[in-house]
């Protein structure tokens, strides 16, 4: 399957801006789809691909920051690049406390633009990827019996086949029958890379909610 290209949204209530922004970002071979107002690019059903947003802060309706808090609430995720010809310092803190990467003051240099987007664009895609990475691993974990969610949760506190076994009160052999299916069913090549796949999982939480098979 082709890869799809990642995509750049504009949102600025400034025809000439957006056109400017879409003609400049376009220039440099990305894909580009710009938006007049915040309540246009939250109607808007945006596809599954790495992206990042450029966004004027002040706007009439759904401010810049509105539509930011929005997309937090809504667990939308997607690297924010602020521009504004009204920015001040308590704003631009406030941007960057709730995750912007770039605060950029109107008239801001074309490469200073282009060098946030090409970040924004490598965030997103490293997040993309930790998430897929998280789902795998969760998915896998799913497959485990409720024994085996005992078993690996002292395994990855780094106790011992025999220590495992005097703390579920059942033998040192079948400690080690349990610690090869889950290797085999995590799909770990060894205890060490157990370990650090269980690592991104919140395991107590997970080992706490587990459901007896």
């Amino acid at each position: 399957m082709k890869p799809v290209d990642p995509i750049v949204f504009v949102v600025d209530d400034d025809l000439s801006l957006r056109e400017a922004l879409s003609s400049l970002i376009r220039s440099v071979g990305l894909r580009v789809e710009t938006f007049a107002s915040a309540q246009d690019f939250l109607r808007y059903q945006r596809p599954d691909v790495t992206a990042c947003l450029v966004l004027d802060v002040r706007m009439p309706g759904l401010s810049g920051l509105d539509l930011q808090r929005e997309l937090a609430h809504a667990e939308k995720r997607i690297p924010i690049i602020f521009i504004t010809g009204h920015g001040d310092i308590p704003m631009s803190v406030r941007a960057m406390k709730a995750g912007a990467i770039e605060f950029l003051p109107k008239p801001f240099r074309d490469e200073d633009l282009l060098d946030a987007i090409r970040e924004g664009l490598e965030r997103d895609q490293v997040a993309r990827e930790q998430r897929g990475e998280l789902a795998e691993i969760q998915d896998k974990y799913a497959t485990l019996t409720s024994r085996e969610r005992e078993v690996i949760v002292l395994l990855v506190k780094g106790m011992l086949n025999k220590q495992v076994a005097a703390e579920l009160g059942i033998t040192e052999i079948t400690i080690k029958v349990h610690r090869r299916r889950i290797l085999q069913k995590m799909n770990a090549k060894s205890l060490p890379a157990l370990v650090r796949m269980v690592e991104k999982l919140h395991l107590t939480d997970l080992a706490d909610k587990s459901t007896h098979v």
